[in-house]
């Protein structure tokens, strides 16, 4: 199968994972093709680095924002990306931006390890040049938060993995 191919069985299959073609075909009706069997962007060869990440972002943007659901929740614990909230039993739990972000991030992940370079990646500008180890004081900041003063255990370490967000540390 060629990528046109591949691209179409997948959107007849249902799944919805943003494509971007990348590819030497750069006539208009080849990129119309990409377009019209399912792709979100076509980028041709040579191409710029730079561009490349540009539209890859923007794919992510537009991805995030189509799937992501209203309110996420794992037992008690509900986050909220449209308001940037997140309740505990109920209750309002005051977070940084960061904390918010790190957070959200994982829940975006749910169930899954996530690891503390992809946090860091995700979270901080892609020109932070410190150490990985900030992430684990989040982690910590988080825990003491969401965590500790209701007795539960929503993030799990996955020793020299990273960390999983489950309810009740799944």
């Amino acid at each position: 199968m060629n990528g046109y191919q591949v691209c179409a069985a997948l959107r007849r299959e249902g799944i919805a994972t943003p494509i971007l073609m990348l590819t030497a075909k750069d006539g208009e009706y080849d990129e119309a093709e990409g377009l019209d069997t399912g792709a979100d962007d076509y980028l041709t060869k040579p191409f710029s680095f730079v561009v490349l990440q540009a539209r890859l972002r923007a794919m992510m943007r537009r991805g995030r924002s189509a799937a992501a659901p209203t309110v996420w929740r794992f037992g008690d614990l509900t986050v909220d990306p449209a308001t940037r909230a997140c309740r505990r039993g109920g209750e309002r739990v005051e977070l940084t931006s960061k904390e918010f972000s790190v957070l959200e991030y994982l829940a975006s992940r749910a169930g899954e390890v996530v690891s503390k370079t992809e946090i860091l990646h995700h979270v901080w500008d892609f020109a932070y040049d410190g150490d990985v180890n900030i992430v684990e004081v989040y982690i910590s900041n988080l825990r003491r938060k969401i965590d500790a003063p209701y007795r539960r255990a929503s993030i799990a370490t996955v020793r020299c993995a990273g960390y999983r967000l489950a309810a009740d540390g799944g």
